[in-house]
């Protein structure tokens, strides 16, 4: 049972140099116990750390496995600032009542910036010749080297990011195609297409913008890359299994891919100190980045400011919304009630068991919120009374309850 604590007891541990912002969002909302450690924390030292801590906010190295979050004893919701959740056991969350919290958009317009200057680089020739220039040669030539303008840009997957880099490559005056699995209306000239095999057939450049599931693993491989126009150029700011490397070393050795930028792999160092490996390292026609797709100083502030914000509604009126891994329940105020949330494993009669429990001690709801989300069921209250404490004993004994909590 989680009562309600006074905002000043509730403790957040900020790692791995979470963006400076963070604080300030908390401190506003009248969060003041907040600690921070700049880097990432191993996952036994993190064990013993978290068992107090109510907030937790990690970047991309740290991994929250199923025995770190079950030490973490009062842990109410995890903040990822960063795009993706691969490092948090979602499912362990799930069953321990505990909803993640990340930014999926926040970095969109830095990663379109930094993919539409690769093209450009990539399509001047630029890789090969600032080599070149480096080892004394002078590489002064327009072989190979071509404006954008008027060329043909394939996106595959049009989200957010392929979005606002279509309506970028435009404005230079790229001819844009697409192709998602699921129908999306075009945003100003771009075409759609509903075969991936003739996008690559016709584009001069080919970036790549899709999730990372099982369905994407190695969707650019030896067979799509021959289907690609010779001469094209590759890039992937997505997800590193997305591209076959070896296959791609190959295209671009034999000559029938001019160049590639590659900003994620399929392995990455954990830490500055670790050493890069990858089959593209020596080519001088490949452009490779250490994963900054998303790391400009605009994107920290916008992610720090989107993850706080969400982590201040759940702890301060029990919204979920933008939660990756629960139920999400958009909340209002609850000025004159005491909001009882109820987390649960989504069973038949939970709903029912609650009610009975409400009507046993007399209490009358004022609102009642459900949502529910695989097997983790969320149940809202706004209750109109003044003693809580016999409601909450009956919720707990509820057979399928994971969490209860108070908020006056």
């Amino acid at each position: 049972m989680a009562l309600s604590l006074s905002k000043e007891k509730i403790r957040f541990l900020l790692l791995e140099g979470v963006h400076p912002d963070a604080d300030k969002h908390l401190r506003a909302a009248g969060y003041t116990n907040i600690q921070r450690i700049d880097q990432a924390v191993e996952a036994g030292a993190l064990a013993e750390q978290i068992g107090d801590v109510h907030f937790l906010g990690i970047r991309s190295r740290t991994q929250l496995t199923q025995a770190t979050l079950a030490m973490a004893h009062k842990l109410t919701g995890i903040g990822c600032f960063c795009i993706g959740t691969d490092q948090v056991d979602l499912a362990a969350a799930s069953r321990l009542g505990v909803p993640v919290f990340n930014a999926p958009y926040a970095n969109t317009r830095s990663v379109a910036e930094l993919v539409l200057a690769e093209i450009i680089m990539l399509m001047r020739g630029i890789p090969e010749k600032n080599a070149s220039a480096h080892q004394g040669r002078w590489l002064k030539t327009a072989h190979r080297s071509h404006e954008v303008r008027g060329k043909s840009l394939g996106i595959v997957g049009y989200g957010h990011i392929g979005t606002q880099l279509g309506i970028l490559a435009e404005g230079l005056g790229m001819q844009v195609h697409y192709h998602d699995i699921v129908s999306k209306l075009p945003l100003g000239n771009a075409q759609p297409h509903p075969s991936l095999e003739d996008l690559l057939r016709q584009s001069d450049v080919v970036s790549l913008h899709v999730p990372d599931t099982p369905e994407t693993e190695h969707l650019i491989d030896r067979d799509k890359l021959l289907q690609m126009r010779p001469g094209a150029h590759l890039v992937n700011a997505s997800r590193g299994r997305v591209v076959d490397l070896d296959a791609l070393r190959s295209a671009l050795v034999e000559g029938h891919l001019a160049s590639a930028a590659i900003d994620v792999f399929p392995s990455e160092p954990t830490s500055t100190n670790d050493v890069f490996e990858s089959p593209l390292r020596g080519l001088s026609n490949v452009l490779l980045t250490p994963h900054i797709g998303g790391s400009t100083q605009e994107a920290q502030e916008n992610i720090a400011r989107d993850v706080t914000e969400k982590l201040i509604r759940y702890s301060d009126n029990g919204s979920t919304m933008g939660a990756v891994n629960f139920p999400e329940v958009a909340l209002p105020d609850h000025a004159g009630t005491q909001r009882i949330m109820h987390i649960h494993r989504n069973e038949p009669g939970v709903l029912q068991a609650i009610n009975t429990a409400i009507t046993d001690q007399s209490i009358n709801i004022a609102a009642q919120y459900l949502q529910t989300q695989g097997e983790t069921g969320y149940v809202v209250m706004d209750v109109e009374t003044q003693d809580a404490a016999g409601l909450l004993k009956a919720l707990e004994a509820i057979p399928a309850t994971i969490k209860t909590r108070r908020l006056f």
